[in-house]
């Protein structure tokens, strides 16, 4: 038996967009990470970018389980001696909500090449509209990641 290894040509890209209101980070960032890669669809290949384009909006509703608002920190370096900088998740996410996204959707996809180009197919949006109407997405839903809300 052959192994198969699908052609450039043979890649079918879809849209889909990702209600982030109410969903928690981490279980969100996975389920679209595996998305981007292309791990849902039964041609996977892990040395060619078969994955689709995902849009993610109201970024700024998503949440954070236990207390990490408070706990944990997103550091950044700026490359000179005592250029470290830090501030926790909350913080950062009243700042830009959608860096604070997509750097927690890049961080699981392949630190190479390959990942850098997946994560050009992610599009995150803070509020609820975004301009990609005309490639008709399909919404998705991300199973078990749904908060409940408390009465």
């Amino acid at each position: 038996m052959k192994t198969y290894s699908p052609k450039k040509a043979e890649i079918t890209r879809e849209w889909f967009v990702v209600d982030a209101e109410g969903l928690t980070l981490g279980r969100m960032a996975t389920e679209v990470a595996r998305i981007l890669r292309g791990k849902h669809k039964p041609t996977f290949a892990p040395h060619m970018d078969m994955g689709d384009h995902v849009i993610i909006v109201n970024a700024a509703k998503v949440v954070l389980s236990g207390d990490k608002a408070n706990k944990k920190m997103v550091h950044h370096h700026s490359g000179f001696p005592g250029g470290l900088t830090s501030r926790s998740y909350g913080a950062s996410m009243e700042r830009k909500p959608a860096d604070t996204v997509r750097k927690s959707v890049i961080g699981m996809l392949p630190r190479n090449r390959l990942g850098s180009q997946m994560a050009t197919k992610l599009k995150v949006y803070s509020g609820s509209t975004h301009p990609h109407q005309a490639q008709m997405p399909k919404p998705m839903e991300i199973a078990g990641a749904r908060r409940e809300v408390k009465s």
